[in-house]
This record gives structure tokens, C-alpha cells and sequence, in this order.
């Protein structure tokens, strides 16, 4: 389907990718969201902790919301998306990926972009539970990805899953990757190196076998973290080798599920790749939509329910 014309048009400062980003990730809070935590053990004997929130009557419809690279469920941008879906009669299920709910996953791996076997090991504990007949997924940045390439891969989706919404999504990694070691994005990017890090740190105390000092300290970039963690942890054969395997971009013609893609043009976090006006233009059931502003993850809306929240979910309401 050609790019779908956007209807964001946020008040002047708003208009600033970087004052829309920092505003949405740091300021923005958003209270009134009740929480309760479960913890899935999954196949290679590895944890999950999903947070869950409900609608004020019994739903057979449930948001599964995924977060960005080293967020977690209680990140502003997932309680948003959960509150106004429970206040329209769905449940959420927001998902930590692994060692991201604040506690250190059991495994050398952790989660990475192209993780799909995790989100698939959530949908089919949803489903186990014999509540839920229709299953949303809404991704962020990295979550984003994973979502649309879980979509786009060659698997039987279950009939539950009826769409995807996906914003700020990096759809292919190398690209993203390059305007993030641009000075423009240096603060951005020397805040998840300093997580990343620090979570290295930790594997590094229970694996010390794996990680040593000299593998920290060779850590300048980003990339740098994916050659020497990321990839290795998880079956690639270098960084590059991650990219390449677990970008959406690729499974984008293959999506046969209703998708919107949410990514601003403003956001400098994506470089021109990930933007698929190709895709989208041949595949019936991607739709894009590309509003001028709004950065990375930073759609303000008026109440405090962003854009981004209104929009999936009129989505959903059409698919």
C-alpha cells in the first residue's frame, strides 16, 4: 500500500526531534497504571517476566507491547500505550525482554533485535491461557523490528495475532546503526553504550570465563558491543553478520498480517533505509506513515496520550 499521509501535526516544540525524543523518554511520566508481574520459563530453561494490566471489565483482547533497546515494561512510552488500552477494553501484556525487568537473566544470551523465539514463546503462553481470542502486538524501536520480522518470517501465525503496529522502528540495523555514531546522536548513543556496559559487567561476574577486561575495554562504540557481545552470544558471526540476519526489512514483503509502520521523518535515529516505500508501496498489508516530526519514540499528544497510543489502537479498531 503507498505511504499513508499522517495527521500528526504537534505544537511548535514539539516539532524538534531531539525536544520531542528527550521529552518522551526523560519527562514524560504516566501514572495510573496497575501492574502485576509473571514470570514464564522458557524452553532453554531462561526467564521472562511479563507485566500485566487489565481493562475495567473481563476482555477477550489482549496488547502485547514491546519496548526498545534497554527499556523495560515500566518505560513511559509502554504504561501510556498499556493505560489507554485497558481505558478501551483491551488487557496488556508488556513484555521485558531478557535482563531488562531488573534482574539479571540466567543465560550467557540476552535479547537482541531478531530475538523472534522469544516474542513467539509469549504469544504461546497467551494463547495457553485460554482468555484471548485476539492478540495486537505494538513494538518500539528495537521492539518494533522484532515485532514486524516475527510477522514477516516463514512461520504459521496463529489466527489470534491480528495486527501489528510498529514505531520508530530501525528496519535495517546497519543504517540505524550509522546515524547513531554520528555526532549528532553522540549523547544518545554514549547513554546505551553505558548501560550496555554495565549489564556486560554483570554477565561478566557470571561468566568470567566469557568476558574479560580487555573485552570491556575494547568497547568504544556501539558496534563494538555487538562484535564482541551481541553477536557471539547469540549464534552471528560478527556484527555485521547480526544486521544483516535480524533486520525487518527483509521480511517486510512477506508480511501478510495488517501493519502500520509509525516512523518520523525527523527521527535521527533512522538513516534512509529504514523508511520502506518500496515495501510498502508492494505489499498491500504494510502501511506507512511518515509524519514530518516526532523523533525517536517522542509523538506528543494532548492529556498525555501521545499519538502514537490514539493511532494504534483506531488502527486496530479498522483491521
Amino acid at each position: 500500500m503507498p505511504t499513508i499521509t499522517s495527521e500528526y501535526n504537534p505544537p511548535f516544540l514539539f516539532k524538534n526531534a531531539h525536544f520531542s525524543t528527550i521529552y518522551s523518554g526523560v519527562v514524560r511520566k504516566v501514572s495510573g497504571v496497575d501492574q502485576e508481574r509473571e514470570r514464564i520459563t522458557l524452553s532453554d530453561g531462561d526467564f521472562l517476566d511479563l507485566d500485566w494490566s487489565y481493562a475495567q471489565t473481563p476482555s477477550r483482547k489482549v496488547l502485547i507491547l514491546l519496548h526498545g533497546l534497554e527499556g523495560s515494561a515500566q518505560r513511559p512510552y509502554i504504561t501510556g500505550s498499556a493505560k489507554v488500552a485497558n481505558a478501551n477494553g483491551y488487557d496488556a501484556c508488556a513484555i521485558n525482554f531478557r535482563g531488562c525487568s531488573g534482574v539479571a537473566n540466567t543465560l550467557y544470551r540476552s535479547y537482541h533485535s531478531g530475538a523472534t523465539e522469544d516474542l513467539d514463546a509469549v504469544i504461546e503462553h497467551i494463547l495457553s491461557l485460554n482468555t484471548y481470542d485476539s492478540l495486537y502486538l505494538k513494538g518500539f524501536s528495537l521492539g518494533g523490528n522484532l515485532s514486524l520480522k516475527y510477522v514477516g518470517e516463514n512461520r504459521e501465525l496463529p489466527k489470534e495475532v491480528k495486527a501489528v503496529v510498529a514505531v520508530s522502528v530501525p528496519c535495517d540495523l546497519y543504517s540505524s546503526l550509522k546515524q547513531l555514531l554520528l555526532p549528532k546522536n553522540f549523547l544518545y548513543a554514549k547513554r546505551f553504550k553505558e548501560h550496555l556496559v554495565a549489564k556486560m559487567r554483570i554477565k561478566q561476574q557470571l561468566f568470567p570465563s566469557k568476558i574479560s577486561d580487555s573485552d570491556i575495554a575494547n568497547i568504544i562504540t556501539l558496534k563494538d558491543f555487538d562484535d564482541i557481545y551481541t553477536s557471539k552470544a547469540h549464534g552471528f558471526k560478527d556484527a555485521m553478520d547480526y544486521y544483516k540476519k535480524s533486520s525487518c526489512l527483509q521480511f517486510l514483503p512477506h508480511i501478510t498480517l495488517p501493519s502500520l509502520i509509525i516512523n518520523a521523518r525527523n527521527d535521527s535515529f533512522l538513516g534512509p533505509e529504514c523508511y520502506p516505500y518500496k515495501e510498502a508501496e508492494e505489499n498491500s498489508s504494510v502501511l506507512l506513515e511518515i509524519p514530518s516530526s516526532g523523533g525517536h519514540v517522542g509523538f506528543y499528544g494532548n492529556k498525555n496520550i501521545t499519538y502514537t497510543e490514539k493511532r494504534a489502537l483506531k488502527f486496530f479498531e479498522e483491521v
